[in-house]
């Protein structure tokens, strides 16, 4: 199905062709993009042309296979220096994994998508999708909702309208009221969970990273599967979870997180 092309000019173009090249997750060729592409065939050419031409896309002419540049690894290395939490963070993920023995997410914000930006991982026992550099929704994710729950009314309303409120399992909120509802109540106790909401089988216990001015610049969790935990047995790691949301949030204060529009 076709998608809608971006409103940005030539640069908005080429971003979404490199953010569905990055979609894919594998080396794609030229007639899969194709066929979700809102270009004509010349067109899309061209751009894959000129982004490979500067780097930013690789080709491969043996398998006729487009993957990500490495000129475009290193700008996303050094966004993540500059504009990620996770190296402040990482000594903090450290010690609450190894104090919790479960795995540990760190996510933020943007365009109303949580980006998983770190991870730590205690057991093979189970795996999650939420991988560092994977983008999923906000509203159906633990640490997504704790996220919504502590921005401005005005930013919220804006991130709530970037929801597309998909059914990814049978406990995805479908409506912005009952999310809603749920945001107040996480307000209020200042924690969240996820209940099954994206993967069947994982849950988790989410707090938010403010600065000293109350702002939200993150999440922390603490994820398990319902083979080992139940969201009865999770609070039991409330104490130590919000105790690292806290120490990160002061390690950032010097950090300048990118202005949220």
């Amino acid at each position: 199905m076709n998608q809608p092309v971006g409103g940005d000019g030539t640069v908005g173009k080429a971003l979404d062709i490199l953010d569905s090249v990055a979609a894919i997750g594998r080396p794609v060729r030229f007639s899969e993009l194709l066929e979700s592409s809102p270009h004509p065939k010349a067109t899309l050419y061209r751009f894959l042309q000129t982004l490979t031409n500067q780097g930013m896309l690789s080709y491969d002419p043996d398998t006729q296979n487009y993957t990500l540049g490495l000129r475009l690894v290193r700008l996303a290395h050094g966004a993540w220096q500059r504009s990620s939490l996770a190296p402040i963070a990482a000594p903090t993920l450290d010690a609450l994994a190894l104090e919790v023995g479960e795995a540990v997410h760190l996510a933020q914000i943007d365009a109303g998508h949580v980006i998983f930006v770190d991870k730590r991982r205690t057991t093979s026992n189970f795996e999650t999708m939420a991988q560092p550099g994977r983008v999923a929704p906000a509203f159906c994710t633990g640490v997504g909702k704790v996220i919504l729950a502590y921005m401005s009314e005005e930013r919220r309303t804006r991130a709530l309208r970037q929801q597309a409120f998909l059914p990814y399992t049978p406990q995805s909120h479908t409506r912005i009221d009952t999310l809603t509802a749920e945001l107040d109540v996480i307000l209020r106790d200042g924690v969240g969970f996820d209940r099954e909401e994206h993967e069947l089988g994982i849950i988790s216990i989410a707090a938010p990273i403010l600065n000293s001015h109350s702002r939200v610049i993150g999440a922390l969790s603490v994820v398990s599967s319902t083979t080992r935990q139940s969201l009865d047995s999770l609070t039991a790691f409330r104490p130590a979870l919000t105790a690292a949301a806290k120490q990160i949030g002061q390690a950032a204060e010097n950090w300048q997180f990118p202005a949220q529009p």
